[in-house]
């Protein structure tokens, strides 16, 4: 089993994967009921954000048997939200990100730092 720390870290490689733009893990325990983890991206495009998109939610099923509880927003929106219960995904295109500012409306939030020893591969079968 995942837990919620690996779920947001998982899906930042995987946004990252797809070439995602400025990809921010926020650390909401203890901020937020609703849940542990923001992970927040930007794409370019609506294309470029269904490609993410995709890769989040295929991935996710196909390791880990993981669906989103609820999407928010379908493309060619500017702003997606995956649900994942511990994790919330929010993709968006940067001129949406840049007006909801997210990171500072979280700003008491400690942000996951992309660890610089070498990665254990969690995109396996659990």
């Amino acid at each position: 089993m995942i837990d919620s720390k690996q779920l947001a870290v998982l899906t930042r490689e995987l946004a990252d994967s797809k070439k995602a733009d400025n990809i921010v893990i926020m650390d909401v325990r203890g901020l937020s009921n609703v849940t542990d983890f923001f992970v927040v991206a930007s794409g370019t495009s609506h294309p470029h954000l269904r490609a993410i998109l995709d890769e989040i939610t295929e991935k996710l099923d196909l390791l880990h048997g993981l669906r989103p509880r609820a999407v928010d927003g379908q493309l060619p929106s500017s702003w997606v939200v995956l649900d994942y219960g511990e994790v919330i995904v929010h993709l968006m295109l940067e001129e949406t990100r840049k007006k909801y500012d997210l990171e500072s409306l979280w700003s008491d939030a400690p942000r996951v730092r992309p660890s610089r020893r070498k990665r254990i591969d969690i995109m396996t079968r659990s």
